[in-house]
């Protein structure tokens, strides 16, 4: 394994400000060997924009938008007639007895009140080349980060500290998919390619949900590949560096396009896809997803699909969101849905290279960790479970096809896969989890987190002070081993 250098340290600076949704991308200079050039980035995290909720005032009765409709009972033709009468059908989800569909935004109030519709809603939007291959398995021998440390998945200079590694269990990745150069970050053995897929259209795009052949590993965007980094871990220019589960197996489900926004009717078919593939292949395996995305209301197709894949002995774990006070994201803020807030550590910046080489002093203890201003509040109706490191999280981000570069990044969309790769670890010691037992048990697990405030270092050299209340941190900062604990 080779050992990082001083020089050898990923640079960022202003942490707290994005226009995107889950991550603030922090821009930051290439140095070295580590990145390929100096570049400044607005980077990323994608948020469902809040443009959905207006969708349906319509103003002339005449604006054709895509809809979301679940029915009261088993869908019927005669149903399906009705409906047609007001527009085109696109898709039809009949595990779920929910269909999508055109029409104009006049006709949503009348289909409403129809006698066999139980919900309808505007779909709503969701935000979040040649290769040399990596040569290990995996990166369970891998360099620990500030953020692996935190959750105490490893030891500074220590390795893995838990028993756990995710062997057995598949992760589906609901996101934009991984860039063209996966090869050179993540081992072949640990993406299962031949479950990988992408879905497009939906919304207010093309209306038809469709399957788009290996689009999956062509992602320009670069959100699914930095997810994907924190569970399994990643090689930076030949260094191993540890994940939460490195030997967890990953499914990659393309539900957002390059822009890294997308439609809720397509993120339920990767769920149901995520379903069937628990029902089918998967049945003898542990399946978790993984949704570092989210939207400013529930869709009823995505609250049917993650009714139906929990009923199927599927996990779900989402990002909270990075509306701060303005509250949480969807489907994250669902309560059957196991919700992340972001977390940072007040060792940031106090050295040149504090993200891999300063220890988090263990026991872990609360009072180290602030919560982001970014991190989205819970509010009343809303449910938020823990909070995990979501603050200048390194991993591989591309926007270039076979251009290899690393960035820190913040946002509960990198707090999420923490948590994800965390139940993976629970699902390989109890099978049998299910969404409910991992829920209570990483609530159960948390070190609470009470209100508070905690100076912490800029890249500048200066100090801000972070603050935040009792709807900030759910049931507490959550630890691996403690969770793992808690499984019975």
């Amino acid at each position: 394994m080779h050992k990082l250098t001083p020089t050898q340290v990923i640079k960022a600076w202003s942490p707290e400000k994005s226009r995107f949704y889950d991550v603030l991308p922090l821009i930051f200079l290439a140095v070295a060997l580590m990145l390929i050039s100096s570049c400044k980035k607005a980077a990323e995290d994608q948020q469902y924009n809040s443009a959905p909720d207006e969708i349906g005032a319509a103003t002339n009765g005449k604006n054709v938008i895509g809809i979301n409709v679940v029915f009261k009972t088993t869908i019927d033709d005669a149903s399906i007639a009705k409906l047609k009468s007001f527009g085109n059908i696109s898709e039809v989800f009949p595990v779920i007895n929910g269909i999508s569909m055109r029409t104009a935004s006049g006709n949503l109030e009348t289909i409403r009140s129809l006698s066999f519709v139980k919900s309808a809603s505007p779909d709503a939007e969701r935000q979040g080349g040649p290769i040399d291959a990596v040569s290990v398995s995996d990166f369970a021998n891998g360099l620990n980060t500030w953020n692996l440390d935190a959750v105490n998945v490893t030891d500074f200079r220590a390795g893995r500290t838990i028993t756990q590694d995710g062997s057995g269990v598949y992760v589906g990745v609901l996101d934009t998919g991984l860039p063209d150069s996966w090869r050179q970050y993540f081992p072949e053995e640990r993406i299962a390619t031949q479950y990988a897929i992408s879905f497009g259209g939906g919304g207010q795009d093309a209306g038809n949900v469709s399957t788009q052949p290996n689009k999956w590993e062509h992602d320009q965007n670069s959100h699914g590949g930095h997810v994907t980094s924190t569970i399994i871990g990643f090689n930076l220019r030949g260094t191993s560096i540890n994940g939460v589960a490195p030997k967890a197996t990953i499914i990659p489900v393309k539900v957002l396009n390059q822009n890294g926004s997308g439609w809720s009717s397509v993120i339920a078919q990767g769920i149901l896809y995520m379903a069937s593939l628990k029902e089918g292949p998967l049945s003898g395996h542990p399946v978790v997803i993984n949704m570092s995305l989210g939207g400013s209301r529930l869709d009823p197709l995505e609250e049917a699909a993650i009714d139906y894949a929990i009923s199927k002995g599927v996990i779900i774990v989402a990002s909270a969101g990075n509306s701060g006070t303005a509250g949480m994201g969807y489907p994250g803020a669902y309560a059957p849905v196991i919700s992340v807030g972001a977390a940072g550590w007040k060792g940031e910046w106090t050295v040149s290279s504090w993200w891999y080489s300063t220890d988090v002093a263990d026991p872990t203890n609360v009072s180290d960790f602030y919560i982001t201003g970014f991190s989205s509040r819970e509010l009343p109706g809303q449910d938020l479970d823990v909070v995990a490191p979501g603050s200048l999280v390194v991993g591989p981000y591309q926007v270039n096809s076979g251009q290899t570069s690393y960035y820190f990044l913040g946002g509960t969309s990198m707090a999420s896969p923490h948590v994800a790769g965390i139940v993976a670890l629970m699902a390989q010691k109890k099978a049998s989890l299910t969404a409910g037992e991992a829920e209570t048990d990483l609530e159960n697990a948390a070190l609470p987190m009470p209100a508070g405030s905690l100076v912490v270092g800029l890249s500048n050299g200066t100090t801000t002070t972070k603050t935040w209340g009792d709807d900030a941190t759910g049931h507490g900062f959550i630890t691996a081993d403690a969770a793992v604990a808690a499984v019975n």
